[in-house]
């Protein structure tokens, strides 16, 4: 049995979360930016701007998300962290039209990216990154937990798609479904408090 480990992104971690990113999905390109930067910035910016605004995220603190470790190597990311923080999600039509929340509410934190490396998947790695983001978010101050997951079971989904996360890692994680603005796309909730 494999041993894993998660711990929050911190700079000397950094390297380890660009391993992650390096194998699989669109963690290369994307640097976990897509949620941080407005549509325009994100197109505006390449690979290695998205990197060095990813590195300086890291260093500024607070970790933005957790790297999972199974016997040592760096095998999976999952961002969580504050949904202000997270400046596409206010504009992201499907998640403003179906939160409960405030959209200004710091003590609301998002679930919004997992990526693990091909030789890891289809262990289990994005249900253990799952359980430490929510502890994670608890012992940082969150009051509520969302997260815009796929449903798997209605259509099909390219693999890059499903870094938003399956919705039935979530519903076995406590979530409550809380709407649906696409068959396939519903907006999830843990309350913490």
């Amino acid at each position: 049995m494999p041993t894993i480990t998660i711990e929050p992104a911190t700079s000397d971690r950094f390297d380890d979360a660009e391993h992650v990113f390096d194998a699989g999905g669109d963690g290369r390109s994307c640097q976990c930016q897509w949620w941080t930067l407005t549509n325009a910035d994100f197109t505006r910016t390449d690979q290695s701007e998205r990197r060095d605004l990813f590195e300086q995220e890291i260093a500024a603190g607070p970790p933005p998300g957790l790297v999972a470790y199974v016997d040592g190597e760096a095998a999976g990311w999952v961002r969580i962290g504050p949904r202000t923080l997270q400046r596409r999600i206010g504009r992201t039509r499907a998640i403003v039209t179906a939160t409960e929340e405030p959209l200004d509410d710091a003590s609301v934190w998002s679930v919004s990216c997992f990526v693990v490396r091909k030789e890891h998947r289809g262990q289990g790695l994005n249900a253990e990154l799952l359980a430490a983001a929510i502890d994670f978010a608890r012992k940082g101050g969150a009051r509520v937990i969302e997260a815009y997951p796929i449903d798997g079971s209605v259509g099909t989904h390219p693999v890059n798609d499903l870094y938003h996360g399956l919705l039935s890692t979530f519903e076995s994680a406590g979530f409550r479904e809380v709407a649906r603005q696409k068959p396939d796309r519903p907006v999830v909730s843990l309350a913490l408090t």
